[in-house]
Protein backbone atom coordinates (compact mmCIF):
# COMPACT_ATOMS: atom_id res chain seq x y z
CA UNK A 1 0.00 0.00 0.00
CA UNK A 2 1.04 3.61 -0.72
CA UNK A 3 1.41 5.96 2.27
CA UNK A 4 -1.34 7.92 0.99
CA UNK A 5 -4.27 4.44 0.66
CA UNK A 6 -2.71 3.68 4.15
CA UNK A 7 -3.17 7.23 5.55
CA UNK A 8 -6.74 6.88 4.23
CA UNK A 9 -7.45 3.50 5.97
CA UNK A 10 -6.85 5.28 9.25
CA UNK A 11 -8.22 8.35 9.19
CA UNK A 12 -4.56 9.90 9.33
CA UNK A 13 -2.71 12.74 7.49
CA UNK A 14 0.30 11.37 5.18
CA UNK A 15 2.64 13.74 7.61
CA UNK A 16 1.75 11.40 10.54
CA UNK A 17 2.99 8.57 8.94
CA UNK A 18 6.19 10.66 8.07
CA UNK A 19 6.36 12.18 11.50
CA UNK A 20 6.37 8.52 12.38
CA UNK A 21 8.66 7.57 10.75
CA UNK A 22 11.37 10.11 11.13
CA UNK A 23 11.18 9.23 15.05
CA UNK A 24 11.61 5.55 14.47
CA UNK A 25 8.17 4.13 14.95
CA UNK A 26 7.80 2.72 11.26
CA UNK A 27 10.15 1.59 8.82
CA UNK A 28 8.54 0.78 5.41
CA UNK A 29 10.48 -0.19 2.55
CA UNK A 30 11.32 2.02 -0.23
CA UNK A 31 9.96 0.90 -3.99
CA UNK A 32 11.19 2.46 -6.55
CA UNK A 33 11.46 6.07 -7.12
CA UNK A 34 11.47 5.87 -3.13
CA UNK A 35 7.98 5.81 -2.73
CA UNK A 36 7.04 3.86 0.69
CA UNK A 37 5.45 0.72 0.33
CA UNK A 38 3.39 -0.13 3.53
CA UNK A 39 2.48 -3.80 3.96
CA UNK A 40 -0.17 -5.80 6.07
CA UNK A 41 2.83 -5.92 9.16
CA UNK A 42 2.34 -2.44 8.99
CA UNK A 43 -1.09 -1.98 8.81
CA UNK A 44 -1.18 -3.83 12.22
CA UNK A 45 1.98 -2.08 13.74
CA UNK A 46 -0.05 1.27 12.99
CA UNK A 47 -3.03 -0.02 14.76
CA UNK A 48 -1.16 -0.65 17.96
CA UNK A 49 0.79 2.50 17.80
CA UNK A 50 -3.20 4.25 17.67
CA UNK A 51 -4.23 2.09 20.59
CA UNK A 52 -1.43 3.12 22.83
CA UNK A 53 -2.04 6.69 21.94
CA UNK A 54 -5.41 6.35 23.12
CA UNK A 55 -3.91 4.51 25.96
CA UNK A 56 -1.80 7.43 26.65
CA UNK A 57 1.40 6.48 25.40
CA UNK A 58 3.57 9.49 24.15
CA UNK A 59 5.62 8.24 21.26
CA UNK A 60 8.78 7.58 23.02
CA UNK A 61 7.24 4.93 25.60
CA UNK A 62 5.84 3.60 21.97
CA UNK A 63 9.32 3.86 20.69
CA UNK A 64 10.87 2.38 23.71
CA UNK A 65 8.64 -0.66 24.03
CA UNK A 66 8.92 -1.79 20.33
CA UNK A 67 12.81 -1.33 20.36
CA UNK A 68 12.81 -3.37 23.64
CA UNK A 69 15.27 -6.50 24.01
CA UNK A 70 13.26 -8.55 25.69
CA UNK A 71 9.82 -8.91 27.93
CA UNK A 72 10.92 -7.62 30.75
CA UNK A 73 11.62 -3.84 29.43
CA UNK A 74 8.72 -4.14 27.42
CA UNK A 75 7.07 -5.04 31.20
CA UNK A 76 8.27 -1.53 32.97
CA UNK A 77 6.80 0.19 30.22
CA UNK A 78 3.64 -1.28 30.45
CA UNK A 79 3.87 -0.88 34.12
CA UNK A 80 4.81 2.53 34.07
CA UNK A 81 1.76 3.70 31.61
CA UNK A 82 -0.23 1.49 33.62
CA UNK A 83 0.12 3.25 36.97
CA UNK A 84 -0.06 6.51 34.99
CA UNK A 85 -3.60 5.69 33.60
CA UNK A 86 -4.83 4.02 36.91
CA UNK A 87 -3.94 7.85 38.16
CA UNK A 88 -5.99 9.18 35.43
CA UNK A 89 -9.05 7.48 36.02
CA UNK A 90 -8.84 7.83 39.23
CA UNK A 91 -9.01 11.45 38.94
CA UNK A 92 -11.79 11.42 36.37
CA UNK A 93 -13.63 8.43 38.18
CA UNK A 94 -13.86 11.70 41.67
CA UNK A 95 -14.34 14.29 38.92
CA UNK A 96 -17.21 12.41 37.60
CA UNK A 97 -18.64 11.96 41.45
CA UNK A 98 -17.91 15.40 42.07
CA UNK A 99 -20.14 16.69 39.60
CA UNK A 100 -22.98 13.75 40.10
CA UNK A 101 -23.22 15.38 43.63
CA UNK A 102 -23.55 18.53 42.77
CA UNK A 103 -26.36 17.32 40.27
CA UNK A 104 -27.93 15.55 42.27
CA UNK A 105 -27.97 18.17 45.44
CA UNK A 106 -30.93 19.51 47.49
CA UNK A 107 -29.49 22.98 47.98
CA UNK A 108 -30.39 25.97 46.40
CA UNK A 109 -26.67 26.36 45.76
CA UNK A 110 -24.79 23.17 45.33
CA UNK A 111 -21.49 24.80 46.84
CA UNK A 112 -22.88 24.88 50.37
CA UNK A 113 -23.75 21.39 50.52
CA UNK A 114 -21.86 19.92 53.22
CA UNK A 115 -21.52 16.72 51.13
CA UNK A 116 -20.05 18.64 48.00
CA UNK A 117 -18.12 20.48 50.32
CA UNK A 118 -16.49 17.63 51.90
CA UNK A 119 -15.83 16.25 48.37
CA UNK A 120 -13.98 19.41 48.12
CA UNK A 121 -12.37 19.57 51.40
CA UNK A 122 -10.68 15.85 51.04
CA UNK A 123 -9.42 16.85 47.56
CA UNK A 124 -7.11 19.48 49.06
CA UNK A 125 -6.28 17.81 51.66
CA UNK A 126 -8.49 19.91 54.58
CA UNK A 127 -9.73 17.52 57.53
CA UNK A 128 -13.17 19.30 58.40
CA UNK A 129 -15.27 20.90 55.42
CA UNK A 130 -15.42 24.65 55.79
CA UNK A 131 -19.11 25.56 55.46
CA UNK A 132 -19.73 28.57 53.77
CA UNK A 133 -21.07 29.21 50.34
CA UNK A 134 -17.91 29.36 47.37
Amino acid sequence: MSIGEIAASFGLATHVLRHWESVGLLAPPRAVAGRRRYSADHLYRIAVILRAKEAGFGLDDIREMFAAPGPEQRTEVLRRRRAELARRIAEAQASLELIDCALTCDHDDFTSCPHFQAMIADRIGLEAPVHTPI
